[in-house]
């Protein structure tokens, strides 16, 4: 079923500034819409409002059904919350059958089975791990037949390899569902996502598929939050001796040369040679060499601007030759 939104929503917490947030967006049958944004961007806000749980303007519907005025346990919606928000005073089992007090729910010992965790029916939340407890949120939201799912950053309370495998199952489980996920971890994103919407400030600033929103960043904010290299072009920032790149025409986003105040391209795409600055675009220095698996994240400077970049070992040197392939950079106006 298609998700539509069209909203807008203020939150004022205890204590806590007025904070507004709204989104036109449309989630596909069966696609999965990433959210991604910062700590304080408004993300689950966001889905809390698609949810019910906040006064709004605007409208939610759920394929041709308003869902606007409808309580949160009326619209058909499967939420996981970021902490769990299991009951701790009920079982395993008694947790993933609690919507039944409102829907007939599929059987809970099956979905515990179903994501390995049956030998856990009787016991209480308190005793589980993050891992244990994801499964039986996941069970959970599962168990009301929902027609869309809403996920509230599930993940990030795991440590690596727990959220690496549960990355695995969550993808399984949100396969042909409709899904509307928020997140601030970018690996997350690229890896469930079928479109990412980005989100800064309460408002949603870009939205594409992941190759679109990684690989051609529309603003500096979205390159460096995605961890692109964003580099300042003004008054001649990136001329070194071995000299400027040249920027001819455009780079297909409208964006040309002379137009241009930064440039974004992702460490990955960056080219080293460990010789030094013959055949390449920039000399730089090596200011830290961090090992990551498999590869190592070259921290350099060039002209005194930070740039990182992949390498399959420490270079030997002090000082590296860059290149830039002209086809991986993208050109941004501030």
């Amino acid at each position: 079923m298609t998700l539509d939104i069209d909203v807008s929503a203020t939150f004022t917490a205890e204590g806590a500034d007025r904070f507004e947030v709204a989104a036109d967006l449309s989630v596909a049958d069966g696609e999965t819409l990433v959210v991604l944004g910062p700590s304080g961007s408004g993300k689950s806000l966001l889905l809390e409002t698609v949810a019910g749980f906040h006064d709004h303007e605007g409208r939610v519907a759920l394929a041709d059904r308003d869902l606007t005025g409808e309580p949160p346990e009326e619209r058909g919606l499967g939420f996981v919350f970021q902490d769990y928000a299991l009951f701790p005073h009920k079982t395993v089992r008694e947790n993933v059958a609690f919507g039944g007090r409102y829907h007939d729910i599929r059987n809970p010992d099956d979905l515990l089975t179903e994501f390995g965790v049956a030998d856990l029916a009787d016991r209480y939340p308190p005793t589980l791990s993050g891992g244990e407890s994801q499964r039986v949120a996941l069970a959970r939201a599962l168990a009301v037949r929902p027609d869309a799912f809403l996920l509230d950053e599930p993940l990030s309370a795991l440590d690596v390899p727990t959220r690496q495998t549960l990355r695995e199952v969550l993808a399984d489980v949100l396969a042909d569902q409709t899904a509307m996920y928020v997140t601030h971890n970018r690996t997350t994103a690229r890896a469930i996502a079928d479109r990412v919407a980005v989100i800064r400030d309460g408002s949603i600033v870009q939205i594409g598929t992941p190759e679109e929103i990684f690989e051609r960043p529309d603003s500096p904010f979205v390159a460096r939050f995605t961890g692109a290299n964003c580099l300042e072009l003004a008054d001649d920032a990136l001329a070194t001796p071995e000299g400027r790149l040249d920027f001819d025409g455009t780079d297909g986003l409208g964006t040309t040369g002379d137009d241009a105040t930064h440039l974004a391209i992702r460490p990955e795409h960056v080219e080293l040679n460990p010789e030094g600055p013959a055949d390449a675009d920039f000399s730089a220095s090596v200011e830290r060499a961090i090992q990551e698996d498999g590869r190592c994240l070259l921290a350099l400077d060039v002209a005194g601007q930070r740039l990182d970049a992949y390498a399959s070992s420490p270079p030997e040197r002090d000082e590296v030759g860059i290149s830039l392939p002209r086809e991986r950079v993208t050109l941004l106006s501030a």
